[in-house]
């Protein structure tokens, strides 16, 4: 049976989307937030203008097997596709490992997919009581710690990272925010600082960094065993 996964873009190499693996990444359609800094608008509709049959994902990836190690279902987010299951059945019996790029939307549809997966990059928002300001959809905060957990019990190998624009987050918020994290069992944690030369919100103004950031990047580093800062 052939999956009918929704992808509404690729990358065909990259080394930074799945730790110490070759991997090309496939853009899943649709994505339930909207957050405010989103710089792939066009992937938040069900239904893209730029869509990719998964027969044609099949090819590309037979045309890959030697070459690639793994295959990242990235978004949108993808864990809204009943697809998604049958569809790393498929990449898997190719041989490929499989990376999951996702902010847990749907807490118990995440939790299923996690058994299939080998990595997982996981989008810490904001502290709960602050992601709507980011979503812009209530109880987003909570459905999306609620994933958190449901990935620290799985015992999935992963990060965790914070896309960081300025006007959204200061230096405290994100601090409290991290001393969280740790709490709960997070070891490595990733800041990206956004990009804003495409953003779903337009209105948003320059992300400013606070003058004591470099103090900041310092007290992450001494309170996870892993951190990392991209920009």
């Amino acid at each position: 049976m052939t999956a009918n996964l929704r992808v509404g873009g690729l990358v065909p190499l990259t080394t930074l989307d799945f730790p110490d693996h070759l991997a090309c990444v496939l853009f899943c359609q649709g994505c339930g937030w909207r957050c405010r800094y989103c710089h792939n608008p066009q992937l938040i509709p069900a239904c893209g203008a730029q869509e990719r049959p998964w027969e044609e994902i099949i090819d590309f990836l037979k045309q890959r097997v030697g070459l690639l190690e793994a295959v990242v279902f990235s978004g949108g987010e993808p864990t809204l596709q009943l697809a998604l299951p049958e569809a790393i059945a498929q990449v898997r019996a190719m041989g490929f490992k499989v990376g999951l790029h996702s902010a847990g939307i749907k807490p118990r549809l995440f939790r299923q997919v996690l058994p299939l997966v080998d990595w997982v990059g996981f989008d810490i928002k904001a502290l709960p009581e602050h992601s709507t300001l980011i979503t812009g959809v209530e109880g987003s905060g909570q459905a999306n710690w609620k994933s958190l957990e449901h990935l620290l019990d799985s015992g999935v190998a992963h990060e965790c990272r914070t896309t960081v624009h300025w006007h959204l987050f200061d230096a405290d918020r994100l601090w409290q925010m991290a001393q969280r994290l740790r709490r709960q069992g997070v070891e490595r944690f990733v800041v990206q600082c956004v990009r804003t030369a495409r953003m779903l919100d337009e209105s948003l103004p320059d992300s400013r960094a606070p003058h004591d950031q470099l103090r900041l990047w310092e007290r992450m580093g001494k309170l996870f065993p892993s951190f990392v800062l991209r920009g």
